[in-house]
């Protein structure tokens, strides 16, 4: 019997491109908050107390879209007791709720930590753009879907952490709706997705080899072999990781998956984002900005494979150069906009998964904010 053809996996945005992380950087440092040993005690902030039994994780779905009808995948952490500020979670681009499933529920032995998947994505509803190209999937959108969440789970007032891109969201929110944000978590994002990085002068050398692989037919044809695909071009394979991918496709009666974001929606979302030109000047709660600085080729390029010829070799060690000056300048510019001294700056890890890789890091930095 014939298999059907199988439609290939598109690369996930979750991981996006190193030029295409180049092109949305721009000017910060490596100064402020230190990151802390692993080995000491989390810092709590005033006014939080860690609660008492079992962290449990309730999953939602939260309308918040009548034309069209929107509802959005919600994943819920409480522990009895707990009594720190209530932290609500956003993926960065192509990313879902379950990515946090692993930095979540450590937060939440403190706090009630909510994670959204946001429309497109995920267990979310996917509108499809038609009068325009990048219909239902502007920040303002994103904006309003968020405060459609808060306001049906009862949320008034809450610390806003966003991966990547989600920075769009957390500034435009705490712009827009400044008595309901107690704080800002910045998870690796840009200043300003529109503005190209500060390369100092340098042009990004060009060499095939260092281009994230793009999946082809072979790596839908099953769950394992995505799962497989997924695991070779990111550092470190995480539970939340998989539990995040696993969102992210459907399984098809032949046993083949393909991602469930129709592409139309993919680059609405992706355009939409980088069109938009955030204005820091209306945020007024205390920021933290945590900033990953890859170190290595395992840490920028992880489907590399050894040994490397002398011209890739060179090429890897120039990107990787030029790469850290403009993440380093870009949080700089990051810091200033939001007139923050906090930082927690990690070298050695991957835009990817660093709030999983170094979670205790993370996690102690955030808990150190007192969100006044």
């Amino acid at each position: 019997m014939n298999r059907p053809p199988v439609q290939p996996l598109r690369p996930t945005r979750f991981q996006p491109g190193r030029r295409d992380i180049l092109r949305t950087l721009a000017l910060t440092g490596v100064a402020g908050l230190a990151a802390c040993g692993r080995s000491s005690a989390p810092h709590v902030g005033a006014g939080s107390s860690a609660g008492h039994g079992p962290v449990s994780v309730t999953n939602r779905r939260v309308k918040v879209s009548t034309a069209p009808d929107v509802s959005l995948q919600v994943r819920d952490w409480q522990r009895p007791g707990a009594t720190g500020p209530t932290i609500v979670l956003l993926a960065g681009l192509g990313g879902n709720a379950r990515c946090f499933d692993s930095l979540a529920p450590a937060l939440a032995s403190r706090s009630r930590v909510v994670a959204i998947s946001r429309r497109g994505y995920g267990q979310s509803d996917k509108p499809r753009p038609m009068k325009t190209a990048t219909q239902h999937y502007e920040v303002d959108t994103l904006t309003c879907d968020l405060k459609a969440v808060l306001d049906e789970l009862g949320l008034l007032r809450v610390v806003l952490g966003g991966h990547s891109i989600a920075g769009n969201e957390l500034t435009r929110f705490a712009g827009r709706h400044p008595e309901r944000v107690r704080g800002l978590i910045y998870l690796d994002t840009s200043f300003d997705y529109t503005v190209s990085g500060d390369t100092g002068g340098e042009e990004p050398p060009l060499n095939r080899r260092l281009d994230e692989p793009r999946p082809g037919p072979k790596d839908g044809r099953s769950l394992e072999a995505a799962i497989a695909f997924n695991r070779r071009k990111t550092k470190n394979w995480w539970p939340a990781l998989e539990a995040n991918l696993l969102a992210a496709v459907d399984l098809r009666a032949d046993g083949s998956v393909r991602m469930n974001t129709p592409e139309d929606i993919d680059t609405a979302m992706d355009t939409a984002a980088h069109n938009f030109s955030p204005d820091y000047r209306a945020v007024r709660a205390p920021s933290l900005v945590v900033t990953a600085l890859p170190a290595d080729n395992r840490d920028l390029f992880p489907w590399l494979e050894l040994p490397l010829d002398a011209k890739t070799e060179k090429d890897a060690a120039d990107y990787l150069r030029i790469f850290r000056h403009a993440r380093i300048s870009d949080s700089n510019r990051l810091m200033t906009a939001l007139n923050t001294p906090h930082r927690l700056t990690l070298d050695n890890c991957s835009h990817t998964d660093f709030y999983m890789e170094r979670e205790a890091e993370v996690l102690r930095a955030i808990q150190f904010m007192t969100w006044a």
